[in-house]
């Protein structure tokens, strides 16, 4: 894939909340959608009822190879699971986050050595990993999602180390509904992970109180994700 507008099917290896919404949000901006998980494509049939004819349930490595984009959006105690061969030379798009007691410890996160997307370029060597989707609330992700040169339209951060990737990402979230801030490389990928300014909370109307619902989105532009990402501050290893 060398080119935005070969962009034509959206492959998804993991298919729960954050996949799912991406999916119909793809479904919606009308991209074909390949939907996968660990479980086999019996269990999707509800979603791809949902999502109608545009949507079909695969196997992982069937919804590796139908993708033109790629979405890879599973714990990350599972990424070595992600099928190497298939994604050769592909743009993928990694939404994971790291949750210790979730995903068990991971070193080298925790010193700061790597990152999550790091470790996934890494197994993955020749694709084209850029990281999306991890700091938003699935509820909020669809209904944040508005047409281009609407006033309230919000900003998703993206890192990655390849620019033609990083910008087939950037005009894939243009089709869904989103502006998109370029937080630099894998390496900066940080600045939007897991308790960080740009994460969760930024597109929340007001501060979560526990026992209550979680609050309702909104518009957050492109200014304020930058201000987030610059105000990011790792802690010291």
């Amino acid at each position: 894939m060398s080119t935005q507008g070969e962009v034509k099917t959206i492959g998804l290896i993991g298919a729960g909340n954050i996949g799912g919404t991406v999916a119909k949000l793809a479904v919606a901006a009308g991209y074909q959608v390949v939907l996968s998980n660990s479980r086999g494509p019996e269990t999707l049939a509800s979603l791809v009822a949902e999502l109608g004819p545009q949507a079909r349930a695969a196997t992982v490595s069937e919804a590796a190879a139908a993708g033109d984009l790629v979405v890879v959006t599973v714990p990350l105690r599972a990424y070595q699971s992600i099928p190497v061969e298939p994604l050769g030379g592909k743009v993928v798009i990694d939404t994971n986050n790291y949750y210790p007691a979730r995903d068990g410890q991971f070193a080298e996160l925790d010193s700061g050595a790597a990152t999550v997307s790091g470790l996934l370029q890494a197994h993955l060597p020749t694709s084209k990993v850029v990281k999306a989707f991890n700091n938003i609330y699935f509820k909020h992700l669809l209904s944040l999602s508005r047409p281009r040169g609407q006033s309230d339209r919000s900003a998703l951060p993206i890192a990655g180390d390849d620019a033609a990737a990083k910008a087939v990402l950037t005009a894939f979230l243009d089709a869904i509904g989103y502006d998109v801030v370029d937080a630099g490389g894998l390496a900066d990928s940080w600045r939007f992970e897991r308790d960080m300014p740009a994460y969760g909370v930024i597109y929340f109307a007001k501060m979560p109180v526990a026992g209550e619902p979680w609050p309702d989105g909104a518009a957050t532009p492109a200014s304020k994700v930058e201000q987030a990402l610059a105000a990011a501050k790792r802690s010291a290893s």
